[in-house]
């Protein structure tokens, strides 16, 4: 494709649930870039699609550092492992009453 096409897109809100830490180190990379959080999940989810990083070592050191600052001390080897501490603000499941 090629990359002076634009694409026409339909948008929509969700309300996705995160790790604290992590969105802040998103929202702040964003910010960084002068970008939405919006339109740097797209990326990231369309680099991972396709198989590739979507971050260059500059950003990737970046990151490492925003991830210092907000005490992000999860890694991908955390993945599918995280659970949610009970307090306001979290439903249970209809599965889980």
């Amino acid at each position: 494709m090629s990359q002076d096409t634009d694409f026409l897109v339909e948008r929509i809100q969700t309300g996705v649930r995160m790790e604290k830490r992590m969105l802040k180190v998103l929202k702040a990379f964003a910010e960084f870039h002068d970008m939405t959080l919006g339109d740097l999940l797209e990326g990231i989810v369309l680099h991972a699609f396709d198989g590739k990083t979507p971050f260059s070592p500059a950003s990737l050191g970046r990151i490492q550092e925003l991830k210092k600052f907000y005490g992000l001390d999860l890694d991908s080897a955390a993945s599918h492992r995280l659970k949610e501490i009970r307090g306001k603000g979290t439903r249970k499941r209809s599965s889980e009453k």
